[in-house]
């Protein structure tokens, strides 16, 4: 072996804030960890932070879009500055005063990320009327907007947004309330909205600010509502999450303290995720904001129909840190082995990589880092967080360097973790400033989400890195309410089982879904790398359904769930069957959780009809079997 091979990797500097943790032990078997790291004090509201770098950056780029021409071709970046943002905040802001909008009359914000989005976001935040930015799904892909309902519902909105009346223009007919103003930004004539009076955005824009908004903006505090963010519901209908300055605050100082990149540099982004999740909403919007940042808007997404446009806004501007799911970074990773421009300034700044908590197959980040050492000598560190809508998101962030799969570190400053035993595994539970106080307007939900102690029943399962060192932190082990039993009784542990099928099917698997309650067998729905492709001599652009019906992609899988059957020790663990999925999860229809990892249950919903398929032998559904396939 040559000492090329043996050397350790080196990675661009990446300093960590959180090493050490302080452990307690408690009753039943309970222990509580926090970081050894005080949480510093943070600001009372939001935004003051627009307020600070309108006046000591005021012609930075706060946040920027692409010009969409008429044929929906897009052009040149229309940038917004902090100084042009707090303007536009407060003539939005006197706008919301005038209508008498509040926490019982809220705004909701039906469409996608955007220039117009986001201003509105902060003529909101500025004067303290919370707002919804409710997913675009509700609006676009439902048929009978139950979604969308049970959120107007919920919420009693006063001002209900949308960029455009030609796509939006059916939900709002069907599902807006007549006492609710309709705000548009473009296309209000549409035949959808016919008799149906609304207001242009630019008007909302035009307002003359008084006095009275910056008396409503110093009235605001850390209990003052901001947002309402809900949940994504994948077995009961979504909860509106309370998220409060104190939260968004707090959980920006934490961020700081345990990513101290921040403390550095100004963080540019380039993103895509969807700001009615808090990945993008909360954790990338906030980011920016509070740190004087860059936003750009990217218009791609991990799929193979838009990831072109994400690849050319990476050839044109130089993150400092990049956000994505795995299946962008898959795309990335691919991209960048023969695109050297790319390769060249998409790591020209860039300090760090991060993904949510679902799995990234190994061969990504092996090529990932790849080009890292081919373009810059080094590589680019990879991390994972931990969190959740409740927290604001950010909870738990690696030690060092040395990250993988399913890791998600020590908790940031100033939130407590206090593990449980439950149902065999371990519950991780939250207590801190950044946790919400509950669901809006459903009591009971909320009293069942805390604990005695007040802490954040997670529902989610954690296990010691190394049960020796805590200060090594945790790692995933899957959600506990995923287990199942067979019709058998026998009990199926989904975190494990589902590791081990990706491990066994690497490279070519992107992640699982465990199916088989109240069945005699365990079967999976598995989401494949674009790595089967090189199984074929199909064409670069041949459809991915194509590509999996293809002899030499079954007979790999057939190999897999072979190897799967011989070598398990029970039923529990045992796979008998698997189907590929073609189409890869949704985050708009739930199937990616608040935490970016894939919901199981979600999932087993969404795609019924395929676990059907998946136990009936008179299927035409292809179903992969040890030793042969149907």
């Amino acid at each position: 072996m040559t000492g090329s091979e043996t050397a350790q990797p080196t990675y661009r500097p990446l300093a960590f804030g959180v090493t050490r943790v302080n452990l307690r032990h408690g009753e039943n078997e309970s222990q509580y960890l926090a970081a050894e790291a005080c949480l510093q004090s943070y600001d009372e509201r939001m935004s003051d932070r627009l307020i600070h770098w309108a006046k000591t950056t005021p012609d930075e780029t706060l946040i920027a879009q692409r010009e969409r021409a008429a044929d929906g071709s897009l052009g040149a970046w229309r940038r917004i500055s902090y100084s042009q943002a707090l303007d536009a905040a407060r003539r939005i802001g006197q706008g919301l005063l005038n209508r008498g909008l509040s926490a019982e009359r809220p705004v909701i914000i039906l469409s996608d990320n955007s220039l117009d989005h986001a201003l509105l976001a902060l003529g909101c935040l500025y004067v303290g009327v919370p707002y919804c930015p409710a997913s675009p799904a509700y609006s676009t892909i439902s048929k009978d907007y139950g979604k969308l309902r049970h959120v107007i519902d919920t919420l009693t909105p006063g001002l209900i947004w949308a960029d455009d009346g030609e796509r939006y223009g059916a939900a709002i007919a069907a599902a807006a309330p007549s006492d609710a103003e309709v705000v548009l930004s473009r296309n209000a004539e549409h035949a959808h909205l016919k008799g149906r009076p609304s207001t242009a955005f630019a008007a909302l824009m035009s307002t003359e600010p008084t006095s009275a908004v910056d008396v409503a903006q110093a009235a605001t505090g850390h209990d003052t509502i901001v947002k309402f963010l809900f949940t994504s519901g994948s077995t009961k209908l979504p909860k509106a999450v309370i998220n409060t300055n104190r939260m968004w605050c707090a959980n920006q100082q934490q961020m700081r303290q345990s990513m101290p990149i921040l403390t550095e540099e100004r963080p540019v982004l380039i993103d895509w995720l969807p700001w009615n999740h808090t990945f993008g909403g909360n954790h990338n919007f906030g980011m920016v904001l509070h740190n004087g940042g860059t936003l750009y808007i990217d218009e791609g997404k991990p799929t193979p129909a838009l990831v072109g446009e994400t690849l050319r806004n990476l050839r044109e501007i130089a993150p400092t840190m990049y956000f994505n799911v795995p299946t962008g970074f898959e795309a990335i990773a691919n991209a960048m082995k023969t695109d050297d421009t790319l390769r060249k300034n998409f790591l020209s700044q860039v300090k760090m990589f991060f993904y949510a908590g679902a799995s990234l197959a190994q061969p990504v980040w092996n090529a990932l880092f790849e080009s890292a050492e081919r373009e810059v000598g080094q590589r680019i560190v990879m991390t994972c967080g931990f969190g959740m809508t409740e927290s604001s998101p950010y909870g738990l962030f690696p030690t060092s360097p040395d990250v993988r799969a399913g890791d998600l570190g020590l908790p940031t400053p100033g939130m407590e973790c206090k593990l449980v035993p439950k149902d065999g595994k371990t519950e991780l539970r939250y207590r801190g400033p950044n946790i919400t106080p509950g669901y809006w307007r459903s009591p009971e939900s909320t009293a069942e989400a805390f604990d005695d102690e007040g802490f954040f029943c997670t529902g989610d399962a954690v296990l010691w890195i190394d049960p020796a060192n805590p200060h090594a932190g945790l790692r995933f082990d899957g959600r506990i309410a995923e287990d199942f039993k067979l019709a058998t009784g026998t009990f199926v542990s989904v975190g494990p089982l589902r590791a081990r099928v990706i491990a066994g099917g690497a490279p070519y698997i992107q992640d699982v879904v465990i199916a088989g309650l109240n069945r005699k067998e365990v079967g999976a729905l598995v989401f494949p790398t674009q790595a089967v492709r090189t199984l074929t001599d199909l064409p670069p652009g041949a459809p991915l359904s194509e590509v999996l019906r293809d002899a030499r992609v079954v007979a790999k899988f057939q190999s897999l769930v072979t190897d799967l059957s011989l070598t398990a020790t029970g039923s529990a663990n045992r796979v008998t069957r698997l189907m590929l999925m073609s189409e890869p999860p949704s985050i708009d229809k739930g199937e990616i959780t608040d935490k970016g990892s894939i919901n199981q249950r979600a999932v087993l919903k969404e795609r019924d009809d395929l676990v059907q398929a998946l136990y009936d032998d008179t299927t035409t559904h292809r179903v992969i079997k040890p030793g042969a396939s149907s």
